[in-house]
């Protein structure tokens, strides 16, 4: 039997580059103890404070019932949308995308491996914040895997507009326009307070974000068991503006 040790260079297929480079994404985000702070601490405190103590009027509605499907839609922001704007800006300005971009893999795969690395760390959010939840007493109406196309669509949505902002501004810019957006729509997107809190006139505009279609379809399908399709219409056309706009505007260097 004869060995034949000539050498075979060539890039490894796709699939192994993109698991590789997503599993690396994703240890990055565990191990960054702001981003952690920020997916997971924030929300599940946010669960805890506000579901026990009475500061929010949420109606006849229990508080944990209310709140955790905003908490939900909470994490979904906070990672697709504020850990990876401010994590690809800074990544830019270091030169990361561009050394990366010189590697066999391709943008395309690049951009997949960070989305599936996203999903990674929004399962583990989903994971602890429902059990959180149920020790807290939470019961749901509909079945958590029904809110599965409005988390997804949610995820495309921010993680578009995290790309656009991330790909047009400086990286100090993105950290503190992300961080200012992210509390914005904390405030007034329904995760929190409930809409009906807010004036009559600005309620369209507030429902028309992408934060409160989140929040809203989830709740519907949470707390009510129901399936209403005017978050997914929102949330799609987010989507596809922010997505195409990232697209057309993104600079790698």
């Amino acid at each position: 039997m004869t060995l034949d040790f000539t050498p075979a260079p060539g890039a490894a297929p796709l699939r192994r580059m993109v698991l590789a480079q997503a599993a690396a994404e994703t240890r990055a985000i565990l191990r960054n103890g702001e981003q952690l702070l920020l997916t997971l601490i924030i929300p599940v405190l946010l669960l805890v404070g506000f579901s026990l103590a009475p500061l929010v009027d949420v109606g006849a509605a229990r508080r944990v019932d209310f709140l955790t499907p905003g908490v939900l839609a909470l994490a979904v922001m906070s990672t697709a949308f504020t850990g990876q704007a401010i994590a690809t800006g800074f990544e830019r300005r270091y030169g990361v995308l561009k050394r990366l971009g010189a590697t066999p893999l391709s943008r395309f795969g690049l951009m997949l491996a960070k989305t599936l690395a996203v999903l990674a760390v929004e399962l583990l959010q989903v994971v602890v914040i429902v059990v959180v939840a149920y020790l807290l007493g939470w019961r749901p109406e509909g079945l958590v895997v029904a809110a599965l196309p409005y988390l997804l669509l949610g995820t495309a949505a921010f993680s578009g507009l995290g790309l656009l902002m991330a790909g047009v501004l400086r990286a100090e810019a993105t950290l503190a326009a992300a961080n200012l957006v992210y509390l914005v729509l904390l405030g007034c997107g329904g995760v929190v307070f409930p809409l009906s809190a807010f004036p009559e006139g600005v309620r369209p505009v507030l429902e028309a974000l992408p934060i409160a279609a989140l929040t809203g379809g989830v709740r519907a399908v949470l707390a009510e068991g129901a399936f209403p399709l005017a978050p997914l219409g929102i949330l799609a056309a987010w989507a596809v503006l922010t997505l195409g706009l990232a697209a057309r505007t993104f600079r790698w260097e």
